[in-house]
């Protein structure tokens, strides 16, 4: 019987409409997860970066740094460190 309903007039119509309206609401939701996620990923992918950064600069001061002591006391007295 409902299904009878269904299949003939404006009953028809609307299902097909309410059908789409979902269709469309669907895809509004998934395009709005893919924006948060490329977000997050942009966020990521930021805070990776300047720890690289950073994690250079400790390798470039680590290069730099005195062989020994006696090294490190002629530096200090030159007044270069």
């Amino acid at each position: 019987m409902i299904g009878r309903l269904l299949t003939h007039g404006p009953a028809r119509k609307a299902l097909g409409l309410f059908l789409v309206a979902a269709a469309i609401l669907l895809c509004l939701f998934n395009l709005r997860r893919a924006g948060e996620r490329a977000g997050r990923v942009a966020e990521r992918l930021d805070a990776r970066e300047r720890n690289d950064a950073i994690h250079r600069q400790m390798l470039d001061a680590a290069a730099r740094r005195p062989a020994d002591r006696d090294v490190l006391a002629d530096r200090l007295r030159d007044g270069r460190f």
